[in-house]
């Protein structure tokens, strides 16, 4: 058993304070890591305010870091002492129906991210507790504590010279946005894209898009900062509202419309999905990445003639279709080369104790990224 410090939510809405942590030792399969920094993602957010319930309080959040492994259990992956890692949110067991097919966003393992517990051992105690009292992990791994035990499953090594405090960020935004682009999306060369809301995850699918090739990339937010942000980052025009970004989109393909519109917004709600299907042409492509209550049964303005006669499709995108355990260092790869940019999202770092004031700043549309640095 070993002590660390931890921001937690106790019930749901709520928000995150900061308290110790008990945490215990690696079993066969774990590894404790030292954390060097965490992304503030705006799913911890949704925990916090109950759009996405989970099934233990009180419950550590954080599922976007990096770190340095300080102890590890006998593992498959022969990750020691010493190894810098990065996490993926999603575990990948590498041989359910999913991975093998190379879905690994999809693996089975992914049923029990929200439990709190290892998902494999759902009715067994939680690996962290507050006095005694189990504290759930936030997709098993709960990056928002100075020390964490996680799964094998959910670590992916990288390279020694790969700096951690910018390497988190593939961990969950960057794979998501530019995923949602590249791989969900599409997009190709000559192609109009529009992306609806530039924070964490829309200002990577703008990058996505641009690596891709396309000719238009429009951004859409009302927040001056992140338009501005998309532009450095690759986005052609950067427009308030999808009115200017359909008719822009328009313009550009003599009337037909966008080829993509990539939802990345904050808080998912029906109309974002209404007006990505009024911004695209025949056959073209609306990518749902963005969440918002999960339990929601509104129905979405959708006009299913529109889906037959036009063969529009609405396509769901979980961390951008990616795989982790080859896309985080396939980007860091890219990191490297100068292709991808990653030391440009970071807006305001943070320290642990700060979290809930990082969440408001996020609120206020300050950040592209904060990012928690211990």
């Amino acid at each position: 058993m070993a002590h660390t410090r931890g921001a937690v939510v106790r019930s749901a809405p709520g928000k995150f304070e900061v308290v110790d942590l008990e945490i215990d030792d690696p079993r066969p399969g774990e590894i404790e890591v030292k954390m060097v920094a965490s992304g503030l993602c705006h799913s911890d957010d949704h925990i916090a305010t109950g759009d996405i319930p989970v099934g233990t309080y009180p419950f550590a959040g954080g599922h976007e870091g990096s770190g340095i492994v300080t102890r590890a259990g006998a593992n498959k992956k022969g990750l020691k002492e010493g190894d810098h890692v990065v996490f993926s949110f999603l575990p990948s067991c590498g041989h359910c129906r999913w991975c093998a097919s190379g879905m690994q966003n999809l693996c089975d393992l992914g049923a029990g991210l929200l439990a709190g517990t290892r998902w494999e051992e759902n009715t067994t105690r939680l690996r962290l507790a507050e006095d005694g009292t189990p504290v759930g992990q936030m997709c098993g791994i709960s990056t928002f504590c100075e020390t964490t035990l996680v799964s094998e499953d959910s670590c992916v090594k990288v390279p020694d010279d790969v700096p951690l405090e910018v390497a988190c960020l593939v961990g969950c935004g960057v794979g998501t946005g530019w995923g949602s682009a590249v791989n969900a999306g599409g997009v190709q060369p000559g192609h109009t894209t529009i992306v609806m809301g530039i924070g964490g995850i829309g200002i990577n699918a703008v990058q996505g898009a641009a690596h891709a090739g396309a000719s238009n990339i429009i951004a859409v937010d009302p927040v001056a900062l992140k338009r501005e942000s998309a532009q450095q980052l690759g986005a052609t025009h950067a427009v308030e509202t999808m009115e200017e970004a359909t008719e822009l989109a328009k313009q550009f393909t003599n009337g037909q419309g966008a080829d993509q519109a990539i939802i990345t917004v904050g808080v998912l709600k029906p109309d974002h999905v209404g007006q990505a299907m009024a911004s695209i042409r025949k056959a073209g492509t609306v990518v749902v990445t963005a969440l918002g209550d999960i339990n929601s049964t509104e129905p979405l303005p959708v006009s299913l003639a529109d889906v037959t006669l036009f063969q529009k499709r609405i396509q769901g995108a979980m961390f951008g279709m990616s795989n982790p355990n080859w896309d985080i260092l396939r980007q860091l790869e890219l990191y490297r080369a100068g292709a991808l940019k990653l030391d440009e999202l970071v807006t305001t770092t943070y320290t642990l104790d700060q979290v809930a004031a990082a969440y408001e700043d996020m609120h206020a549309g300050k950040n592209i990224r904060g990012v928690i640095r211990y």
